[in-house]
This record gives C-alpha cells, sequence and structure tokens, in this order.
C-alpha cells in the first residue's frame, strides 16, 4: 500500500526548493525558463480520510456489535468492509482524542485526564509537546485538506477564552484548515456554544424551530466536502467528524426516543443477556465468551424502588433513540460522499465510542446532571424524576442514563468509562470501510489495537512517512503500529503486542494477551469516595487468549505471572509519563493546588460590552462567596429591556437584565427553581450604573444569600435567593454581555432576541474584601435540600 513521490517529507513543511537555471534579464529572453507553479498535493493514489469519533458508546450498544440501538449505517459500513472487536481506548475523553489524533499515548502527549484537572506533572498538563505534531498537522503539509466537526477537548482550559492563544486550536496548532464545533467535554444539543474556527456563532434555529447540533454539524460536513470536490478534486481530504453524541446531555427528538417505547422494560440484567445473545450470533464474541457477573456496587433491576422503574426505563429509551439519530446523520454524511462518487476511496474509521459508556449519571441517573457534579444528587428523588419523565431528552433536561444502563451496554465486559482496568472502560467496536484497499467485505479481525494505532495507518495508507522535525522541532516517534497489515489479511499475527492502560488510578497492562488490571475508584462516586493507598489496590489476573471477558481471575493461582505483568507495568508507566500516579479530585479541581494557570486573579474582574463566550474558567469565581456585579448602561427614550450580563444556561446560572423596563435578577437554581430580585420602578432614560449586591449567608457551600438592586447607589430592589450551586454553572454555556447566548438562564426571556436595547459600556464583577473563604469540603446537598424545603 506504500505510495511513493519525489519529494522529500520527512522535513515539515516542506523546504522551498532554490531556483535552479539560468538568470536572464527580460522574460522575454529565448533563453528564460522557469518551471509552472506547482501546488502541493499527497503522493499519487492517497486516499481521502473520514475519522468518526462517537462519544461515550459501549462495546455493547450500537447493533453492529450485538447492542440495542439501532446503528444501520454502522452495520452498512460493516458490511462492506472490517469490525474489530478488540479495539482500545484510553477510557476518558480527552486522553482518547488527543491519543488519536497524534498516534502516542495520551501521557506522552500530556493529556493523563480531561483538560479540567490539568496538573504541572508531565504527563498531565493538557499541552500538546511541540514534538508530537498532530496528524492532522502532518497531512495538511503534505497537501490535504483539512477538517473538524463537532467536539475539541483537548485545549487548555486557560487557552479557551476570545484572547486566545489559539495554539492548541484545531485550526491553531491542530492542523485543521476548517472547524465547526464546541470547545469542551459536552454542549448542550439544543443551545450548543458554537465555533466557526475561532470565532463564536449562534446556531440559525431555535429548538422550537427543529434544531438540533447533530443535524447542523452533519450539514456542515456535507456542505464542506463538497465543495472541496468542487473546487480542489485532485486534493484528498482528512475530516474528523466528533458529534457530542452519546454524551450527557442525552437529547434527541421525542419521535427517536418513541421508537423505544417497551423495549427496555425488562431492567438492565435481562439487557444485558439479550445483548450477550445476540453478540455471539453475530460472532463480535467467541462462542465460550462469558457473561461477566455484575459488581455489588450496582444495584440488580430488581432491586430499584418500582416507582423509580418508569423514569429508568425512559432513560435508556432516550439514550437508544440519540445513538440511533446519531447514526442516521452519520449516515446522511456517508450518502454524500456515494453521491459525489468518493465512497470507495475514502478509508473511514467508525469508532463506536472514546471510551466505554459512562457510569457518571449516578445509580438512578439524573434529570440534569449538573446536580451530581455540584454533589447534590441524591435531590433527584423518585417523585423529582417522575414529575419531569417527559421532559427527559427535551431542551429543558440536562440528562443522563443510570449507571445499570451503562454496565449493560459494556456488555459482556466488566465496568465502565473512566475504569481503564478493564474492558468495559476501554474495548470500543471499530469498523474500517475502504472499498478500494480491503478486499474482504463483512469480515472480522481479532488482533489487538488501540486508538494510538490510527494515526500510523493513515499515514502508511497516504503513503507519508512519519515527520521527522516540524515546524523546527525534532519530532518524538509515534508509539502506535499501523493495522494495514490486517486489512486483508485475517490471520495476521498482531503488532500490538504491549499497551499500558491508566486513568485516575485505575491501571492495567496488556501483553501478548494476558492482562494484569487493577480498579482504584469508582465513577460515579464524584467526590467522598475513600481510595485506598495505590500500594494496597487489589490486582487481578487474566489470560484474554482463552478468557475473552475477563472472567476468571488467576491472581491466586499465578502469583509469579501477575508480578511479571505488574512489573511491566510500572516500566511502561515510567516510559510515557505516567508517574507519579495522582487520584485527587476535588483538589486537581483547584488551579493553585495543581498549578494551573489562571486567567482571572485577585478579586474583580472588568468585561466590556458584547464580550461573550466566557467559560467559568474565565470568568471570576463568585459561587460560595458575598460579592457584587456592576454595570454601566445607557437606556434608550423607548426604554430598557433585555441581558446586560448572564453566566450560565436553563440548567444553571444567573442574569442580571431588564424586564418591563425593571432592574431585575434571576439566579436559576439547576433548573428546577429560579428566585428574582426587581427594581420598584422602571430604569429612566439616560446613562445609569446598575448594581446587583449579594450578600452570601455563609457557613460552608450551597448556602443562600440575599440579592439587593441598585440604580446610581439607591437601593431599588432585594430577593432572598435559598441555595446555589457550589461548584459549576454550565459546562458550556458561558458568560455572556448585552446578551444571552445558548440556553437562556431566566424564563423571564427566550434564546432570541434578548440583546439588552440599550448599551452596555461596562460591567465589573468583584468579591467582597471581607467575603467568607469556603475551601473547607461540606456536602452541598445538606444545604440545597434544605433551602428547598423552606420553600
Amino acid at each position: 500500500m506504500r505510495l511513493f513521490d519525489n519529494l522529500h517529507r520527512t522535513v515539515l513543511p516542506i523546504p522551498d526548493q532554490p531556483r535552479t537555471g539560468p538568470i536572464t534579464y527580460d522574460a522575454k529572453d529565448p533563453d528564460t525558463k522557469f518551471p509552472p507553479i506547482t501546488q502541493l498535493r499527497p503522493p499519487v493514489g492517497a486516499p481521502n480520510v473520514l475519522i468518526i469519533l462517537l462519544d461515550d458508546a459501549g462495546f455493547g450498544s450500537s447493533s453492529a456489535f450485538g447492542g440495542p440501538c439501532q446503528t444501520p449505517t454502522a452495520e452498512m459500513l460493516a458490511s462492506e468492509g472490517l469490525k474489530y472487536n478488540r479495539f482500545h481506548t484510553t477510557a476518558l475523553c480527552s486522553p482518547t482524542r488527543q491519543a488519536m489524533l497524534t498516534g502516542r499515548n495520551h501521557h506522552t502527549v500530556g493529556m493523563g485526564g480531561i483538560t479540567e484537572i490539568a496538573t504541572g506533572s508531565p504527563g498531565y498538563t493538557s499541552i500538546l509537546p511541540n514534538t508530537c505534531a498532530p496528524l492532522a498537522k502532518t497531512l495538511k503539509l503534505n497537501g490535504y485538506a483539512t477538517a473538524q466537526f463537532g467536539k475539541c477537548h483537548e485545549i487548555p482550559v486557560w487557552e479557551t477564552s476570545p484572547a486566545g492563544p489559539f495554539d492548541a486550536w484545531p485550526t491553531g496548532g491542530g492542523g485543521f484548515e476548517y472547524f465547526y464545533g464546541f470547545i469542551g467535554g459536552e454542549t448542550n444539543q439544543y443551545y450548543p456554544g458554537l465555533y466557526e474556527g475561532t470565532i463564536p456563532v449562534e446556531p440559525k434555529k431555535t429548538p422550537e424551530e427543529g434544531y438540533h447540533f447533530m443535524e447542523d454539524m452533519t450539514d456542515k460536513a456535507i456542505n464542506w466536502i463538497g465543495q472541496q470536490r468542487v473546487l480542489i478534486p485532485d486534493k484528498p481530504f482528512f475530516v474528523y467528524f466528533a458529534p457530542g453524541a452519546v454524551h450527557a446531555p442525552h437529547h434527541v427528538p421525542k419521535e427517536w426516543a418513541d421508537k423505544y417505547k417497551g423495549k427496555f422494560d425488562q431492567g438492565w440484567d435481562k439487557l444485558r443477556e439479550e445483548i450477550f445473545a445476540r453478540q455471539k450470533k453475530l460472532g463480535v464474541i467467541p462462542k465460550d465468551c462469558q457473561l461477566t457477573p455484575r459488581h455489588k456496587e450496582i444495584p440488580a433491576w430488581d432491586e430499584m424502588p418500582a416507582a423509580l422503574k418508569p423514569v429508568l426505563i425512559r432513560e435508556m429509551e432516550v439514550y437508544a433513540g440519540f445513538l440511533e439519530y446519531t447514526d442516521h446523520h452519520i449516515g446522511r454524511l456517508v450518502d454524500s460522499l456515494k453521491k459525489l462518487h468518493l465512497l470507495d476511496d475514502t478509508v473511514i474509521y467508525y469508532i463506536i465510542g472514546d471510551n466505554g459508556a459512562s457510569a457518571e449519571g449516578t445509580l438512578n441517573g439524573t434529570y440534569n446532571e449538573l446536580m451530581s457534579l455540584n454533589g447534590a444528587a441524591a435531590l433527584e428523588t423518585p417523585e423529582f424524576l417522575m414529575a419531569r419523565l417527559d421532559k427527559l431528552g427535551g431542551p429543558e433536561s440536562y440528562n443522563h442514563y443510570a449507571v445499570g444502563w451503562a454496565h449493560a451496554t459494556n456488555t459482556p465486559y466488566q465496568w465502565t468509562k473512566q475504569v481503564a482496568s478493564h474492558w468495559g472502560g476501554t474495548r470500543n467496536g471499530t469498523i474500517v470501510h475502504w472499498p478500494k484497499g480491503i478486499n474482504g467485505r463483512g469480515e472480522l479481525r481479532t488482533q489487538f489495537h488501540h486508538v494510538i494505532d490510527v494515526a500510523p495507518t493513515i499515514l502508511e495508507l497516504a503513503g507519508l512517512p512519519q515527520p521527522l522535525s516540524v515546524d523546527g522541532v525534532q519530532q518524538h516517534p509515534m508509539e502506535g503500529v499501523s493495522m494495514a497489515y490486517s486489512f486483508n489479511n485475517a490471520n495476521a499475527a498482531e503488532r500490538h503486542e504491549t499497551q499500558y492502560f491508566e486513568m485516575a488510578g485505575n491501571r492495567g497492562i496488556y501483553n501478548k494477551g494476558w492482562t494484569a488490571v487493577t480498579r482504584h475508584s469508582t465513577p460515579w462516586l464524584l467526590g467522598g469516595e475513600k481510595l485506598p493507598a495505590f500500594d494496597d489496590d487489589n490486582w487481578e489476573l487474566y489470560d484474554t487468549n482463552k478468557d475473552w471477558s475477563q472472567a476468571n481471575n488467576l491472581a491466586q493461582q499465578m502469583p509469579e505471572k501477575l508480578h511479571e505483568l505488574q512489573r511491566l507495568w510500572l516500566i511502561e508507566a515510567a516510559r510515557y509519563n505516567v508517574l507519579p500516579l495522582d487520584d485527587r479530585r476535588v483538589e486537581r479541581l483547584n488551579s493553585d493546588l495543581a498549578g494551573r494557570p489562571v486567567l482571572i486573579k485577585g478579586k474583580s474582574q472588568v468585561l466590556f460590552g458584547n464580550m461573550g463566550r466566557l467559560t467559568e474558567n474565565c470568568v471570576l469565581n463568585i459561587k460560595n462567596k458575598s460579592h457584587s456585579v456592576t454595570a454601566e448602561i445607557v437606556v434608550p427614550t423607548t426604554g430598557a429591556e433585555g441581558v446586560i450580563v448572564a453566566q450560565g444556561g436553563n440548567a444553571g446560572g444567573w442574569s442580571l437584565y431588564a424586564k418591563n423596563g425593571k432592574l431585575k435578577y434571576c439566579y436559576n437554581l439547576f433548573g428546577i427553581q429560579c428566585f428574582y430580585a426587581e427594581s420598584n420602578s422602571a430604569l429612566p432614560p439616560g446613562p445609569h450604573q446598575v448594581r446587583m449586591e449579594f450578600a452570601y449567608d455563609g457557613g460552608g457551600l450551597a448556602k443562600g444569600g440575599t440579592a439587593s438592586l441598585f440604580v446610581d447607589g439607591k437601593k431599588v430592589g432585594e430577593g432572598k435567593v435559598a441555595a446555589t450551586q457550589p461548584m459549576l454553572f454550565s459546562a458550556d454555556d458561558g458568560c455572556d454581555v448585552g446578551v444571552d447566548t445558548g440556553a437562556p438562564v431566566s424564563p423571564d426571556y427566550g434564546s432570541r432576541g434578548n440583546e439588552f436595547t440599550g448599551t452596555v459600556k461596562g460591567v465589573q464583577i468583584a468579591i467582597a474584601e471581607d467575603a467568607e473563604s469556603v475551601d473547607h469540603l461540606v456536602n452541598p446537598e445538606e444545604a440545597i435540600r434544605l433551602a428547598m424545603a423552606l420553600q
């Protein structure tokens, strides 16, 4: 499959060639000769490339691998290509993505965790070393057209503001010429925080008008590929298509979820058995594979309260509809390639999940996952959830399903996302489709592979060498191996013989079929879990040459083999920047303790009019303390209306705005209750200073306070806020001045037409000088529950 040309491509950018031949004075001189301008292209025969990477989909979720969620596009591609049933990820999103995009292990490229918990330790900085140029950049510098659509969760959090730097953004150092998507771990599918390149943009429709991000990003990808085909048909493309699906929130049009009504009434234990039987029938697991038992930490379906079961069933219906809806739009993208006569010579990787299915939705699931992320999951009682059952999957929800469903969609394996020790966290069904280069149709490949193998595969298929130097910097070799050897040889000996795994202290090692693993932490216990010392972790040993699903622990029978693999894990960990191990959770969210840069220092911050899309890492943290918000505004003669400044969205946040001419403040608590303060009279025309002062009640996290409103120094209104969100307002909805983009914080206005009618000259957010510092850990759930009970 190796292609060749006469360019020296190991140094990138390829150096310009010096002028040769005689130099004449007059271009009309008969001896004047110069070659025509040539455009950079890859070697002749280099294919187009489309990498599709789903989010939080387990091995047993897609129908292509025996799952209950119908994915006809995945099935079609598999029927015309190859299924890999021993393909692995890192167990978490940012690490998997950075590893795939670079061909190096996640700790090598500084992504030992998600960007939000980066530390100063080399394997955990979230900074991509300039010695590890990403695949997209290598392809672009060799003449490919490159574009990314969807999720980007690889940018250091202190570089996500409109001020940049943009070196880590897709269109900066990422190597993509075009980007349309969102920055961060997840997005509201109805109100996404979108960027085109590095410029914030807004969706052209509202949810009421039928907007959904999955459809939008697919439209953009189809249009981009069509444009490339028309304008530069001789230039192959590399498209990275990374939906936010099926990561929470599980947002999908109701009719897609309704397709699954009644299909999950049997519960997750029976569902596992059904998936297991289908997997054997399909041949994606061996006939002698064992179904691993459910762990005691995961409740049986029969143990769940009867009052909760209708909610649990609907959670899975929504998830299944979301996955089928996602696959439907991927089908539109694939159909567009077929119509353009590009499908046969496009290498398609369809990777069904960047890790195992997510158990971060707690044992009961959640209507608003921000409640669990803020330590208040227990507030979502069966009664609470039942009252909102019909809203699951819609624009008002920010939902996630229960742990039991995640475990079921990782069938037949143990555990889930984050648990890098076991296949339930790291094994993801993968399909490769390339009719021009793959002879077989509908075949299975059982060689062990890892996400770091994708980049070297693409380079080999394009006839490109791994660069020795990029931008004058000597490159660290890729650590993956090409999968191309297996494309037309089902029985080829596997070439990826050893692979370490580590995430949040969960660790494992694979070596020639043997695995030694230890689970250190539990994904759904986001805080308060008492973790053992690393040396006290219980290691397990499996021979996956005979025991496909890691069902028979041989640690007691073969202690010497276990010790051999433990030592190998330590060697690999030292080689790839894994050490020191770091299982801190809350501490790593604190930038000072973690050694992470912060944009905002001190106790005040000034924002100018029209600033927006500022993530929480870019805005002064006013949670759990007294603070003020002051704005200089000009009210028009027609009266004041609209948003002065807002932070967060309909799942939680605050907004200072004008309604019917009056100054108003709204504190939205998890989207379940709003608290207000309102001025006693309308704002008169002209320039004014308006201010909201929040007097925090103190005494720990999540307590309430009193919001007082002032106009030109005179108090004009007051309102009580019973409780507050202690950790996070939103994972994707930022802070805006003069407008509230995304999901609206206050029910008083919609997502369109909420711009302030006058002028917002500037806003100052300040923490009170005598504000109580609330750094100690307390249980916010109790404070919020008490406050809600008092209403």
